[in-house]
């Protein structure tokens, strides 16, 4: 045994390995205090590199949620104004039906056709009401739903344009029809039978779009838990095994700080050396 007081290397040691334990103590800490045990490419790069893209997708399929929740939100107003119009259109057809009837007074047709002229209006303010986020789906305009459906924003779900406003091809009722004749209430009938019909195939299209919107939505939905799982089985640090290797590191450091202590007094044994 060589005895030193220059070196002391139960010293070195002592302190490398104390060293190494508060080291691997600080990255334990480290992966509590942020409940990841993959933080930085530091880590593991090719890890911490596959987590990132997985983010971004993530965040491409929020923005895919967005969009279809403003499709639906769109789609599902026009579906109920289609449906008021719709029930609009029964009114206007039993009140010309009624007044289509040789037989009555003009007393009663007239009557008949204010409340005929008054259901009437009524769509129009309806279709233009029937907006939201800026958007129309069944006033005269071209608006059309057009949401994303992937997270590179490649795919795209339409929902078509339905123009309900009187006097389109869907409601061939004019802003001026009325039933104040014979004549002109069975004409009316004629053309509100044309619209009912119009109106059914309108709201097919439109429930069509806003089932296949909430499906993509959902879908959407599912995908983003997926993948939100997978970065958490690759990043997530697992917080019961990282409670007990803090548990066994926090006393390695102890007993490594007492180990240092004692290596640090054996030089003291050399001067038993001298002692006469």
């Amino acid at each position: 045994m060589t005895f030193s007081i220059n070196v002391n290397a139960s010293a070195l040691d002592a302190l490398r390995n104390l060293n190494s334990t508060s080291k691997d103590l600080e990255v334990t800490q480290t992966h509590i205090n942020t409940g990841l045990k993959i933080s930085s490419a530091k880590d593991n790069a090719a890890v911490f590199s596959i987590a990132q893209k997985l983010r971004g997708d993530l965040k491409g399929l929020n923005a895919v949620k967005q969009s279809l929740d403003r499709g639906i939100s769109t789609v599902d107003i026009a579906l109920a104004a289609a449906n008021a119009i719709s029930d609009l259109l029964l009114e206007m057809k039993e009140k010309a039906v009624a007044a289509a009837d040789q037989g009555l007074d003009t007393t009663s047709r007239n009557a008949l056709s204010e409340d005929f002229a008054a259901l009437r209006d009524q769509i129009t303010t309806i279709v233009n009401n029937a907006e939201f986020n800026g958007s129309n789906l069944i006033d005269g305009g071209t608006d059309a739903i057009v949401a994303i459906t992937n997270a590179d924003a490649t795919q795209t779900l339409t929902v078509d344009h339905q123009d309900l406003t009187l006097g389109s091809a869907n409601i061939p009722i004019s802003a001026a029809q009325d039933i104040s004749t014979q004549t002109a209430a069975a004409a009316a009938v004629t053309d509100l039978g044309n619209s009912i019909n119009n109106l059914n195939s309108v709201l097919t299209k439109l429930g069509a779009g806003s089932t296949s919107l909430e499906q993509n939505r959902s879908f959407a939905g599912k995908l983003a838990d997926v993948i939100e799982v997978g970065i958490g089985n690759l990043v997530d640090a697992d917080m019961a095994k990282e409670s007990a290797n803090l548990q066994a590191l926090q006393v390695k450091q102890q007993l490594g700080i007492q180990a240092l202590s004692i290596a640090n007094q054996s030089p003291q044994s050399i001067l038993s050396l001298f002692q006469g």
